[in-house]
């Protein structure tokens, strides 16, 4: 389970925390302008846009988990279960497997508009990568500066929804999490009211107490209040250190760490595997690992005119 969120200041930061109990070799991938975009079912693209993202490392092709390209367009895939719901090939579509979603938006957009567009005519499908790699069943935010959409692929079809909060968990669909929040419209950063009722003369014995009633709990829902309540209460400066302390500080709201999500007995546990942000502006992307420090790489350092992917190992 992951959490991703947005994250507006001078800049656009966006990022996520991907919570799992198996790592698959994280690492950062940048794909460079002339990297060949080979598609199983649709036209291969030779030329587009720079992307650099956290894929895993398991062949050369980016299977990117989340990434940004060089307009400023962001994208994350986060695990849908029970729900998503991909569907065979359809010749009246542009058919593009789970796994090149990522590759096929970011390669040819540059706004939200743009994604919007090629959603239009699109059918994702449940085209395995390999024997060995199934489709993971996800659904994905995508968000620039100006807005942000969630897509979610369920047994009814495609649904795009207008994200307003610029946040993604897990389950249960989109429409869901977003009406669920109604159930807090009463939280608020500042010292609540006595509207208790009769003339009981209760007492504010602590700060924070506006907040009384926010889940702290990691199943996804909650992390969706939380990580929505943190992220429209958030403060910072405009420069770069501060914003991106304060993004990091909002995926820290609703990290999981080791030990309290048990998956399989008697010692397979979910917990935030990396989390990072990006200055899509920029092109910078800041990450850290469960045990490693926060490390950038900065996509225009790089030749982005080669045809070759460019890999760097997550430092841990």
């Amino acid at each position: 389970m992951c959490t991703a969120a947005n994250y507006l200041t001078k800049c656009h930061y966006f990022g996520r925390n991907f919570d799992y109990e198996i790592s698959y070799n994280e690492r950062v991938t940048i794909t460079p302008r002339n990297y060949p975009l080979i598609f199983r079912d649709t036209e291969d693209i030779e030329n587009h846009y720079g992307i650099i993202g956290i894929a895993a490392g398991i062949d050369e092709y980016p299977l990117y988990y989340d990434a940004c390209n060089e307009k400023g367009l962001a994208m994350g895939g986060l695990n849908f279960p029970d729900y998503c719901d991909y569907k065979p090939l359809n010749e009246s579509k542009v058919n593009i497997a789970s796994f090149e979603i990522i590759p096929y938006i970011l390669s040819q957009s540059k706004t939200i508009n743009d994604a919007k567009r090629l959603l239009v005519d699109l059918n994702i499908s449940n085209e395995k990568f390999s024997t060995q790699l199934p489709p993971s069943p996800l659904h994905w935010i995508i968000s620039d500066r100006n807005a942000s959409i969630v897509v979610e692929v369920v047994k009814e079809g495609l649904n795009v929804y207008d994200n307003p909060v610029g946040v993604l968990t897990n389950n249960p669909p989109f429409d869901k999490q977003l009406f669920n929040l109604n159930n807090y419209m009463a939280l608020s950063n500042k010292a609540p009211e006595n509207t208790f009722g009769g003339n009981l003369d209760l007492a504010i014995y602590s700060r924070g107490m506006g907040s009384i009633g926010l889940p702290g709990d990691v199943s996804s829902q909650s992390r969706f209040v939380k990580a929505s309540f943190v992220k429209e209460n958030s403060v910072s400066g405009d420069s770069e250190k501060e914003s991106v302390s304060q993004f990091f500080h909002i995926l820290a709201s609703v990290e999981q760490q080791k030990g309290c999500t048990l998956v399989e007995e008697p010692d397979k546990f979910e917990y935030t595997i990396y989390s990072d942000c990006y200055n899509t502006d920029k092109g910078i992307l800041y990450y850290k690992t469960y045990d490693g420090p926060q490390t950038s790489v900065n996509m225009y350092d790089e030749n982005l005119e080669t045809d070759q992917l460019i890999n760097f190992e997550l430092i841990d």
